[in-house]
């Protein structure tokens, strides 16, 4: 098996960026994140992080877009919330992401 990949077979970053998003959309409801912001609290260069969220829009699972100024915002999309709600329900009291970044 390839290491970049988990048990599933679902690439480590697809899966580490999905964990973010889903952590805003409860931190933020109804927010989009900036990149920077992703970038940081995923420890991802700006480059991987903005490949990832264009596989992750192709699929529909996530709303990526940039700014006239250059500046970029991400969120999950309506099946990106169904999906991480079916692999990762919040827990009450529970940090969002192992680790909890704030």
């Amino acid at each position: 098996m390839d290491s970049a990949k988990g048990a599933e077979g679902v690439d480590a970053g697809v899966a580490l960026v999905l964990e973010h998003l889903w952590a805003a959309r409860r931190e933020s409801p109804g927010r989009p994140w900036s990149l920077a912001k992703l970038a940081k609290r995923a420890g991802l260069p700006m480059s991987v992080l903005r490949r990832t969220l264009t596989l992750l829009q192709a699929a529909g699972l996530a709303d990526f877009e940039l700014d006239e100024a250059g500046r970029g915002f991400a969120a999950l999309s309506a099946e990106g919330e169904a999906l991480c709600a079916t692999v990762a329900p919040p827990a009450e009291g529970r940090e969002a992401v192992a680790g909890g970044h704030s």
